[in-house]
C-alpha cells in the first residue's frame, strides 16, 4: 500500500529509486481490507486457493528477468543464487498448492455417536482445521524471495485460507514492489478480493509495532534477529488477545567433532566446514559458526586446514550497511573475549565481509555465555574441550538453536549416544556428517528449534517453506456437535 511519502534503497551497487513509506494509518487500512477479503477468501474451496497460489508462481515466473536484475542490485548476491532462491519460491507455492488438494492438512477427525452408551451417551463428533483470518508477515532480510513477500509465510497463510499483510524488509524494497505487482496479477486473474494481499513498506518501528497489534491480526510470521523478533513476540503477547508468534530469531549451528572423525577425515571436515561457513557471505540462519572438538595433536589438523581453505575466500558483499557493521562488532566481540585466540584475522569494511577464524577453550565457552550468540556472517570458532565429559558440558550449556551436527566415524558410535540425548533437546534438526546450510524443501525437514532459535519448536520448515501441514498453524480447531 503506498503513501505520499518516499524513501530511497541502499542498493549494493546500480542506482537508488524511491519507495512509499508505510504508516500507521496504511497498516490500519491494509488490516480492514484483509478482514473484509477472509469474508470470501477465507471460505474459498481448496481448488480455488490452489489455483489462486498457482497463477501467483506463473506472474513471478514471468518476471524472472525483472526480479533478478534489481535482486542483484539491491542485495549484491551473485546471480546464480538469486535465480536458485527464484526457483525454490516459485516451487514453494506450487508445493502449497498441491498439498492443499491432497486435504491433508485439514486433520480430519471423526468419533461417531454413540446414543446407547451408559450412563451418557455421545454426540457425533468432528474435528477440522479452519483458518484464524488475517495474517502479518514480516520479510527477511537475507533471503528476498523464498523468506520474504511471497515465501514460505506468505505461502503458508495464503494456503490456510488466511490474507496476509506484508511488512516488506528494507533492504530490497525494489524485489519486494515486483513481488507485489506478481501477486496483484494474480488476484486480477483468479477474481480473488483485493484485500487478500498487502505490502508495507519502510516506515518507522511504528509501522511493525501497529501491525502487530492491530486487533484483526491473528498470527505473525517473522525471520530475523534475536532482538527484533524478541520485541514482536512480546507485542503479540502483551496485546489484549494475545497472539501466536511464528518466529526464526538466530542460531549458531554447533558442529560436534568426535575423535575417530578428526583422526580420520579432519582436513576434509576442516574445508567443507570452511565453504559452509562463508556461503553467501554466512548470511544464511543455519551457518555453522562453531566447531567443538577434543583437544588432541589431530585437533591441529583440522585447525589448519580450516585456516587455509577461509584464507583462499575473498571479500564478499553484506546485504546492508547495518548488517555489514553488526558483523564487525561481532567480530569483536568475539576477539575480545577471555580466553579467545586469532587463527585467521582479516579487514573488512564498508559493506564487505571477510572470514575470522577464533580459537578458546571449552573451559573459557563455558566461562562465557556470550561465545554462544550468533554472529551474522563468515566467522567461525573452534571450541577445544579436553575430554569427553568437557564436550557433553559444552552441548547442555547451549541454548536452542536450527541445528546441531555430529561428525562421526564407526568407532564415534558409544560418545554420539551420549551426546544425542543432549542434541535433540537444543535443536530442532540433528546432522550426520554434513553441513547445515541448505534446507530441503520437503514435509520431513524441520526448520525450528527450541528458543531463541524460534518461538515453536515443532516448526516443520513454516519459517522457510513452513512446509506442507504447516499451513494448520494458520487454523483453529472446530469441534462440531451433531
Amino acid at each position: 500500500m503506498a503513501g505520499t511519502a518516499t524513501f530511497a534503497s541502499e542498493p549494493a551497487h546500480g542506482p537508488s529509486h524511491q519507495y512509499a513509506v508505510g504508516t500507521p494509518d496504511l497498516v490500519d487500512a491494509a488490516c480492514n481490507a484483509a478482514e473484509a477479503a477472509f469474508w470470501s477468501y477465507g471460505y474459498s474451496s481448496r481448488q480455488d486457493r490452489a489455483a489462486f497460489l498457482n497463477a501467483i508462481a506463473d506472474e513471478i515466473e514471468l518476471r524472472g528477468p525483472a526480479i533478478t536484475e534489481i535482486r542483484t542490485q539491491e542485495t549484491g548476491l551473485p546471480v546464480a543464487r538469486l535465480e536458485g532462491e527464484l526457483g525454490r519460491t516459485i516451487g514453494q507455492l506450487r508445493l502449497f498448492a498441491s498439498h492443499i488438494l491432497q486435504g491433508d492438512y485439514l486433520d480430519q477427525r471423526n468419533d461417531p455417536a454413540l446414543p446407547d452408551r451408559k450412563p451418557a451417551p455421545r454426540p457425533d463428533l468432528k474435528l477440522v482445521q479452519r483458518p484464524i483470518g488475517p495474517v502479518a508477515v514480516f520479510g527477511a532480510s537475507n533471503f528476498p524471495l523464498a523468506f520474504s513477500t511471497a515465501g514460505g509465510d506468505t505461502a503458508a497463510a495464503l494456503a490456510a485460507g488466511c490474507p496476509v499483510v506484508v511488512k516488506g524488509h528494507s533492504a530490497h524494497p525494489g524485489t519486494g514492489e515486483i513481488i507485489a505487482e506478481a501477486i496483484h496479477a494474480a488476484i486480477s486473474r483468479c477474481g480473488v478480493h483485493p484485500g487478500v494481499f498487502s505490502l508495507i513498506q519502510g516506515g518507522k518501528r511504528d509501522v511493525g509495532t501497529s501491525l502487530v497489534q492491530h486487533p484483526l491480526i491473528n498470527a505473525v510470521g517473522f525471520t530475523g534477529s534475536l532482538a527484533g523478533g524478541r520485541a514482536l513476540f512480546d507485542l503479540c503477547a502483551q496485546r489484549p488477545n494475545p497472539i501466536p508468534f511464528f518466529g526464526e530469531l538466530g542460531s549458531v549451528n554447533p558442529m560436534f567433532l568426535l575423535p575417530a572423525a578428526v583422526a580420520n577425515r579432519g582436513g576434509e571436515i576442516a574445508t567443507g566446514w570452511a565453504a559452509s561457513m562463508t556461503m553467501g557471505a554466512g548470511q544464511f540462519c543455519t551457518n555453522p559458526g562453531i566447531a567443538v572438538l577434543i583437544d588432541r595433536p589431530d585437533a591441529d589438523v583440522f585447525s589448519d586446514a580450516a585456516t587455509q581453505a577461509l584464507k583462499a575466500t575473498g571479500a564478499q558483499t553484506m546485504l546492508t550497511d547495518g548488517i555489514a557493521d553488526a558483523y564487525r562488532h561481532g567480530r569483536d566481540r568475539v576477539a575480545g573475549a577471555r580466553g579467545v585466540s586469532e587463527l585467521l584475522t582479516t579487514t573488512c569494511n564498508m559493506r564487505n565481509a571477510t572470514p575470522y577464524l577464533y580459537a578458546t577453550t571449552g573451559q573459557a565457552w563455558l566461562a562465557n555465555e556470550a561465545l554462544g550468540e550468533e554472529v551474522f556472517g563468515p566467522l567461525g570458532l573452534i571450541v577445544r574441550v579436553k575430554d569427553q565429559a568437557e564436550m557433553v558440558e559444552v552441548a547442555t550449556t547451549l541454548k536452542g538453536q536450527l541445528t546441531c551436527t555430529l561428525h562421526i566415524d564407526p568407532d564415534d558410535t558409544g560418545m554420539a549416544k551420549k551426546l544425542m540425548p543432549v542434541l535433540e533437546r537444543k535443536a530442532g534438526r540433528i546432522l550426520a556428517n554434513g553441513f547445515p546450510t541448505g534446507v530441503e524443501v520437503c514435509d520431513s525437514m524441520v526448520h525450528g528449534g527450541p528458543y531463541p532459535a524460534s518461538t515453536n519448536l515443532e516448526r516443520p520448515l513454516w519459517a522457510h517453506l513452513r512446509s506442507a501441514g504447516s499451513c494448520a498453524r494458520f487454523a483453529t480447531r472446530v469441534f462440531p456437535t451433531a
